[in-house]
């Protein structure tokens, strides 16, 4: 097939695409010019590109309609649905082009002018790392005739505009200004047997198991639900089928001679196999070529013809899979903890905070007598992910004492993460490599020492006021160590920063942990000795309004200030009428009213080095940006309840943890005088040293916001330089390459723009795993089902409950917040109602399914295949759906 050069811009052969063509032939034609290089079987065919588009699109007087849906919020579906219909009729109504008609049928032609072919969307914001976009625009099967291929490929280009793919877009952040279609027009594979395939499990995330759903006729019945299909899981490496699930495959969806197709009901198959063992083997085969060309698992279509030859017609990533560290190929089983998700942080860490990270583990390990080769790359362990600190705690698991102590640690922190990780004591590929503690004993000891454990902690059960004073000592030692002279070059900046994440840190901070610890230890000590009458709850009332709190303290003073500022009125009326972000443009010029100016600036001095996500040194402190603090502080002024605020909540927390504690020490005393004594002595440690338990990680946010300012003066310089477009691009950097960039003059803007990309992705991630296998899986405990649950598939893992809205049609169908959607099938029409929805029930489809697929992407649990599931639940019942175990737990009223 060839094109004139006059209209090479407009067509082109899917075999002279590949994947730096996104935006000339969007996802889907680039993805299969990659597979027809990479010698895989591709149906001929040829691209309409999106120059094509554009020439029709700029007659079709869309400006009007874009500047509305760019100030348009992605939750107000009516509002986009109202904009895309606009869009659409436009469209609609706009003559193609004669020069993109004469491209399209000169190249039509040379396929056969009766040659049945597929006219499938390919847009430019489809097939991404984030976002698959399955089904958003639209896909017409057996097209027949030159006329019809041209009214189908209008028809696409109008699909960019359906509602779904419209709120879809405004779901993912992506400008609809930015978005092109291109149209892919193949030769069409008469389907005895279709079906899709993913090269990893998308449910589990277990790599090296294909999944494949097979039904006959064409795929589009698999694709869109329509059918329960065949279900088979194949270890790609063995070949061995670890599971095989039949369906009924009633539906069949079958080309029509002359053109277009239908649906035909048939008989249940249930008990007959649609694809051979040689099918499978052969699907297997091919999905591992697939997945070695792309470098990651791909979820494909394909298609088998009656002459038994198979076809890909499609592949993309799987955009749901979490990725994995990069040492896991050579390494066997290992486990993955996700520090960040124990933090609070499900956002990603800039590649600056990650090395931040690297170094000071590298410090840890150090301390525990465990030297690191290149303490800039990190200790063994730390395994980053995603853009998210793990680390490896396989060998934590095969040792007993690591079993013991760290699931009791992570009770108090993160208790999901400890049930999950002894979930994982009884699989048999992790079993005890270390049954003794011995080994680790000196170790502890060794470490203890050398802070000085015993003797701090000894200190805060004699005289906690003194340890007291030794932790508010530790922030005067912290500023001493991390200053640096207003004359240091850039590399004297960079050796500071490097020597207090690597040498200061670690052995400072930690000093504040034995006083925190004893007033929990005593905590422990005055339950044990009440014993029995003790009554549920009752002790962590103590814990209530605790004094020495920093992060209590904090929020007090923010709440101080903004009583005073509500005692000036001009004050209260600036933070009245303007948002945040005047605000903070006000306070950067020095023109708040004095008592917002002043007082501001006096609250950052103390608490500037703070910060959303602020264990990343990527991200801007308070003293940077000081919109959030003014967001809050705005907030602070619309309370009316004096009983709400902030300082009385305290006052009253603290009153009830006074009461609770006299009533502890009554009832100990009522058993004898000394369990009174002990009891009164351990809480008054209790409620003075408990609320030190913040201070650790105080300190070392204080640590790292002076780490922060020495590399972003860093950043400064190589901005001035050239190198950087700005100074805190220095923080999508890491320290190795900021080193370097300081000895030469690499432009490394491109770098940046890439790592930047690459962030804005993972800050799209719904779903983040708190421990993760090697073998992609993600461990999570689960309850057994409760008897009588209606059983599925499972499509997307997570555990919902709530209310049940049963709905046949999502034309006009409502769906409150948090209800679970259930419905016969799904179809890219119904992604609308996703936005909303807390999980997903589907009496058709399989796990590959429409439904499933974007169930995933938004994170939210699904179970397919439920038989009977709109007569069976009703709505507004309360219903429990476990996606990884696939089942529905309907909830007697």
């Amino acid at each position: 097939m060839t094109t004139t050069t006059a209209t090479v811009a407009l067509v082109q052969d899917l075999d002279a695409l590949d994947a730096a063509m996104l935006a000339t032939a969007g996802g889907k034609a680039a993805n299969l010019g990659e597979l027809i290089k990479a010698g895989l079987p591709v149906p001929p065919g040829f691209c309409v590109t999106t120059e094509a588009y554009r020439r029709m699109s700029a007659g079709a007087g869309l400006d009007g309609v874009l500047e509305e849906l760019a100030a348009t919020s992605a939750r107000d579906v009516t509002a986009l649905a109202a904009l895309a219909g606009r869009a659409r009729e436009l469209v609609l109504a706009t003559r193609t082009p004669a020069e993109v008609r004469d491209a399209i049928s000169a190249d039509h032609a040379q396929l056969g002018d009766r040659t049945p072919v597929a006219v499938r969307s390919s847009a430019t914001a489809e097939d991404l790392p984030f976002a698959t976009f399955a089904g958003q625009q639209d896909t017409y099967l057996n097209v027949v005739g030159t006329d019809a291929v041209l009214d189908a490929v209008r028809r696409c280009w109008a699909s960019l505009w359906t509602d779904r793919a419209v709120s879809y877009r405004a779901t993912h952040g992506i400008d609809h200004r930015d978005v092109r279609l291109a149209v892919v027009i193949q030769r069409m594979v008469d389907a005895e047997i279709a079906g899709v395939m993913f090269t990893a499990d998308p449910v589990t995330g277990r790599r090296a198991r294909t999944v494949i759903d097979a039904s006959r006729g064409l795929g589009e019945s698999v694709v869109s639900g329509a059918v329960n299909p065949d279900h088979f899981v194949v270890d790609t490496e063995s070949g061995e089928i670890a599971e095989r699930r039949l369906g009924d495959k009633r539906v069949m969806i079958r080309s029509v001679p002359g053109g277009g197709t239908e649906h035909v009901e048939q008989p249940s198959t249930e008990d007959e196999s649609c694809v051979t063992g040689a099918q499978l083997s052969e699907l297997v085969a091919l999905g591992r070529r697939v997945e070695s060309h792309f470098g990651s698992p791909q979820d494909t279509e394909w298609a088998i013809d009656s002459a038994g030859a198979l076809w890909l017609t499609q592949s993309r990533p799987i955009p749901t899979l979490y990725p994995l560290p990069t040492d896991v190929a050579t390494r066997g089983l290992r486990v993955y903890f996700n520090v960040s998700l124990a933090q609070g942080l499900e956002r990603p860490i800039t590649p600056m905070g990650l090395a931040a990270f690297a170094l000071l583990g590298s410090s840890v390990a150090d301390q525990f007598g465990f030297p690191v080769r290149d303490p800039l790359c990190g200790p063994p362990v730390y395994a980053p992910a995603g853009q998210r600190i793990f680390v490896d705690m396989t060998t934590v698991l095969r040792n007993k004492a690591g079993r013991t102590l760290v699931p009791r640690v992570l009770d108090v922190m993160e208790a999901r993460s400890a049930q999950t990780l002894r979930g994982l004591f009884d699989d048999p590929r992790l079993p005890l490599a270390q049954q003794s503690w011995w080994p680790f004993v000196p170790v502890l000891a060794r470490v203890a020492a050398r802070l000085r454990i015993l003797p701090r902690a000894v200190e805060a059960v004699v005289s906690p006021e003194a340890a007291l004073r030794r932790v508010d000592r530790i922030g005067d030692r912290l500023a001493a160590i991390t200053a640096a002279s207003a004359t240091a070059t850039p590399v004297q900046r960079l050796d500071l920063a490097e020597r207090v994440l690597g040498a200061s840190v670690v052995p400072t901070v930690p000093t504040a942990l034995p006083p925190a610890a004893i007033g929990f230890a005593m905590l422990w000590l005055a339950g044990k000795v009440i014993g029995d009458d003790l009554e549920p709850g009752e002790l962590q009332t103590v814990l209530r309004g605790l004094p020495h709190n920093v992060t209590t303290e904090m929020d007090l003073s923010l709440w101080r200030l903004a009583a005073r500022i509500r005692g000036d009125a001009a004050a209260t009326a600036v933070f009245r009428d303007e948002s945040a972000t005047a605000l903070a443009r006000r306070f950067r010029d020095g023109v708040l009213p004095g008592v917002a100016q002043d007082g501001l600036a006096g609250f950052l001095r103390r608490y500037g080095h703070r910060a959303v996500a602020e264990i990343d040194i990527g991200m801007p402190r308070w003293s940077d940006d000081p919109t959030h603090v003014l967001g809050v502080i705005a907030n602070y002024l619309r309370l009316e309840d004096s009983a709400l605020t902030p300082d009385a909540q305290f006052a009253r927390g603290a009153a009830d943890a006074e009461a609770a504690t006299a009533r502890l020490v009554a009832k100990a005393r009522k058993r004898s005088r000394l369990r009174g004594r002990v009891v009164a002595f351990a809480l008054r440690r209790t409620r003075l040293l408990a609320g030190l338990r913040e201070m650790p990680k105080y300190y070392l946010v204080v640590a790292l916001g002076q780490v922060r300012r020495q590399i972003a003066a860093v950043g400064a310089e190589l901005a001035a330089k050239g190198q950087l477009d700005a100074p805190d691009d220095v923080f999508f950097l890491n320290l190795v390459e900021t080193r370097a960039a300081l000895r030469g003059t690499d432009d490394l803007r491109v770098v940046v723009a890439e790592r930047k990309e690459t962030y804005d992705i993972e800050l799209r991630r719904r779903h983040i795993p708190r421990v993760l296998l090697s073998d992609g899986s993600e461990p999570e405990p689960r309850p057994a089902a409760e008897p009588g649950a209606l059983v599925g598939t499972p499509a997307s893992a997570g555990s919902v409950t709530g209310r049940a809205r049963v709905l046949l049609d999502p034309v006009g169908a409502h769906l409150e917040p948090g209800e679970i959607l259930v419905a016969p099938s799904t179809d890219p029409g119904w992604t609308p109602l996703f936005l909303t929805a807390g999980g997903l029930v589907m009496e058709m489809g399989g796990s590959n399914s429409h439904g499933a697929v974007v169930a995933r992407e938004y994170g939210i649990p699904a179970v397919v295949g439920v038989r009977d599931a709109v007569s069976t639940i009703t709505t507004g019942q309360i219903i429990t759906v476990d996606g990884a175990a696939g089942t529905v737990a309907v909830r007697e009223e």
